[in-house]
């Protein structure tokens, strides 16, 4: 009975996330998109009593947009030339 209890709790907690998500009252989806960008880059999710992990993480995040930026100009450059 307990594992159907855990479901169900389970269940619901999905379907609100779901309705809190598409909610049209709600965060748009750029802005939430934005948001959860920069949370990413800036570590909100390591660990901020290991000073060391903290800005590892965000300093090898930033690198990894800057690189990809660069690979993206790269790229543009490249189809726009021509070979």
């Amino acid at each position: 009975m307990a594992k159907r209890h855990d479901s169900d709790a389970e269940s619901r907690r999905i379907i609100e996330r779901v309705a809190r998500e598409t909610d049209p009252g709600g965060a748009s989806f750029l802005a939430r998109t934005a948001r959860g960008a920069r949370d990413h880059v800036t570590a909100a999710d390591a660990d901020r009593s290991d000073p060391i992990e903290y800005w590892g993480t965000r300093i090898g995040r930033a690198a990894g947009l800057l690189i990809a930026i660069g690979l993206l100009i790269w790229l543009v450059l490249f189809v726009t030339r021509g070979s």
